[in-house]
């Protein structure tokens, strides 16, 4: 990326809904191009292999995202670390951050790798998988688990680049490594019909996205700029990636226990319509969530850049304008899918009635309320942007997590219908996002009046002042 291109997007200066929407839309147009490819995996699965082989890759996404939650979610500190030193003009600790955050990226995904791949079988049967699907479930995780260095990678690489303000690239990669993911699929799948052939293709389009975003990095000017001939471990960066990023990991570590829990919930009905049609709901509702998650992203960035630059009323301003957007985003696109359910789940189930109705009840209770999710996810970016990441997991497990181990404890236990697990979430959703503006508010507040005492080049993190 050259400096000009760095200059595209003005996080500090300028007509604050035109940024927004020029880093938002590449963020969301590389979360639906992301989402598109892994329907189509499952779509591969369920047309062509059957509803067992599309319900043992549904019955994986949760143990899959608790196993890597944690340690992608590291990759937020490095986002944030990196919008302070740029947002601070401190040059020289950006490029201390990118060389520390691509080391702890490759050292973490090889051991994430060798966890996932003997731990899945005996975690799965813990989750009280459907007997049909427990076999198909083990080989596919294990073959994901063998990309997960370049998963790692490439959420790292990208955080950096987003946090510098280019969010055109990945996008690039991701048309280029999806198409690869389509091609291998159809291909392989077509030849052998089994469900480790989307995995293969999974890991391919990885490895191939994580090599595209290293070379980047390897070749842009600037303080991002990658040396990855001479890799290191900075002690105080890492500390500060791990401060900012360790509680984002936790968090979504967190929501995938619940997750997990409510999937073990999806399990206990022993009906393998349900599961195929929570999964294949799974897939459209996720394409709402993508939406919603990006404005994660642009509050996260915004807000640590401004926090940098001492933009205060801009911050605000961020919070505000970022709330309106996911809430029309949400609700325009919520609305959109629910009414062309039936057409959408289709895809994944072909005409399996029971497959369709079962997804539709997900769609209800959980699709059209999804903006809910966006002011969560919003919320939670403006507080980690501010470097408040305890906060937001606080708030989070107690809003979300705790909320819904409770509820399937009670109120399933006693109701026992698919309907009130899925009304747990926008339930929880709700509650979290009003516990975090408040939050927010307080954070803001105190980090405002400590910064506005201290001198104009304080780290906004630590409090230090940089020479």
């Amino acid at each position: 990326m050259t400096k000009s291109q760095s200059r595209e997007i003005d996080f500090l200066e300028g007509p604050l809904i035109k940024n927004i929407l020029m880093f938002t839309l590449p963020v969301l147009a590389t979360g639906v191009l992301q989402f598109l490819y892994n329907a189509s995996d499952s779509a591969v699965v369920g047309w062509l292999i059957g509803s067992n082989a599309l319900g043992a890759v549904s019955s994986t996404g949760a143990l899959s995202n608790l196993i890597t939650g944690l340690f992608i979610g590291l990759s937020v500190g490095a986002s944030v670390a990196v919008s302070h030193s740029v947002g601070s003009r401190r040059f020289d600790d950006a490029h201390d951050t990118v060389q520390t955050s691509i080391s702890i990226s490759c050292i973490l995904g090889v051991l994430v790798a060798a966890f996932g791949f003997f731990a899945c079988k005996p975690l799965l049967t813990l989750m009280g998988t459907v007997d049909e699907c427990l076999d198909q479930s083990v080989r596919y995780m294990r073959i994901i688990f063998i990309g997960m260095p370049a998963q790692m990678i490439y959420n790292y690489g990208t955080s950096i680049l987003r946090a510098n303000g280019d969010t055109r690239h990945p996008l690039e990669f991701l048309v280029i490594s999806g198409a690869v993911n389509v091609v291998c699929n159809i291909i392989l799948v077509y030849f052998f019909r089994d469900v480790w052939c989307v995995a293969a293709a999974t890991i391919i389009s990885q490895y191939l996205s994580a090599v595209l975003a290293l070379r980047l990095l390897c070749r842009i000017e600037g303080c991002c700029r990658l040396d990855i001939r001479h890799l290191y471990v900075r002690r105080d960066k890492f500390m500060k990636i791990l401060r900012i990023g360790l509680p984002a990991g936790v968090q979504s570590v967190l929501f995938s226990f619940s997750n997990v829990i409510i999937q073990s919930s999806i399990n206990s009905f022993q009906n393998a319509a349900i599961v195929a049609g929570n999964g294949a709901a799974a897939n459209v509702d996720g394409l709402i969530y993508i939406a919603q998650n990006s404005f994660y992203h642009t509050a996260l960035t915004f807000t640590g850049q401004n926090l940098g630059g001492r933009k205060f009323e801009r911050i605000r301003s961020v919070c505000r304008s970022c709330l309106i957007l996911v809430c029309t985003v949400g609700l325009a696109i919520g609305g959109i899918c629910y009414a062309f359910g039936p057409q959408l789940l289709s895809i994944f189930a072909r005409d399996d009635t029971e497959t369709i109705k079962y997804g539709m009840v997900r769609l209800l209770y959980m699709g059209i309320p999804y903006f809910l999710c966006g002011t969560m996810e919003v919320m939670s970016g403006m507080l980690r942007g501010l470097g408040a990441s305890m906060t937001s997991m606080i708030v989070s497990l107690l809003g979300a997590c705790v909320f819904r181990v409770i509820w399937i404890a009670t109120v399933f236990k006693t109701v026992g219908t698919l309907e009130s697990i899925y009304i747990s979430f926008p339930i929880s959703w709700l509650l979290t996002t009003l516990a975090a503006y408040v939050c927010y508010r307080i954070v803001f507040s105190r980090i405002k009046r400590r910064l506005e005492a201290q001198t104009p080049h304080t780290d906004p993190d630590s409090g230090t002042v940089q020479s």
